[in-house]
């Protein structure tokens, strides 16, 4: 599903250029649920970006579904963003003022998608929240924000969910909670899950843990 090889990654400050990865060369196959990791600095976040389509890579090749990243415009990328890939932030990324319900529905809005109040609704049941369809974020637990998050990422039914730092924000027993929905979502429906995590034990939901250095790939870990 995910191939990488060869990645680069070069920011240009002023007159000054940093290179955020050095070389990735990665393979996620369907199905997978794969934990990143890695001390602050290593391109953890560069590296999601790219893989979520929301950046580019400065040289190498990116490999999603058999489709050239590289070679796509702008809408194809949206397009790819809109439908294969959900998002799951740290820090929710909720609008304040708006219901739960309309959080949910804003990919559909973007991608054009049809009875969306319907498919807001399963995708809130599914995180078990249908009762607080019309809550708004101040009216949530930070565990609670978080389910709708990943019924928001759920809702265009995607191939791949990215999660950043998911439980960075939560208590411990709330933080496995979503852990487990997570791995129910990869076990039950064959959902592709990618997770940037610093807390191991979080990392060992995951069947393999990808740890970078320096932009670099420095070890791979099999865990089941």
């Amino acid at each position: 599903m995910i191939r990488m090889q060869g990645i680069t990654k070069t920011y240009r400050i002023g007159k000054i250029e940093v290179d955020a990865l050095r070389g990735v060369n990665i393979e996620i196959g369907p199905g997978e649920l794969v934990a990143i990791m890695g001390p602050s600095g290593s391109g953890k976040s560069t590296l999601m970006n790219i893989v979520g389509c929301l950046d580019q890579q400065s040289s190498g090749i990116y490999e999603l579904d058999d489709a050239n990243i590289g070679k796509l415009n702008d809408n194809q990328l949206a397009d790819i963003r809109n439908k294969k890939i959900g998002f799951v932030f740290q820090n929710y990324n909720l609008l304040a003022r708006t219901s739960a319900l309309a959080n949910i529905e804003l990919p559909l809005i973007y991608s054009g998608g049809n009875n969306r109040r319907k498919r807001a609704l399963e995708a809130l049941e599914r995180v078990g929240l249908s009762d607080r369809a019309k809550h708004k974020p101040n009216e949530l637990s930070g565990g609670q924000q978080q389910r709708v998050c990943i019924a928001r990422a759920l809702v265009t039914n995607p191939a791949i969910i990215l999660a950043d730092e998911p439980t960075g924000n939560l208590d411990t027993r709330t933080g496995h909670e979503i852990m487990e929905m997570f791995k129910e979502l990869n076990q039950k429906d064959g959902i592709t899950i990618i997770m940037v995590t610093h807390e191991r034990e979080i990392a060992e939901y995951s069947q393999r843990i990808i740890n970078l250095r320096d932009g670099m790939v420095s070890e791979e870990e099999m865990l089941q």
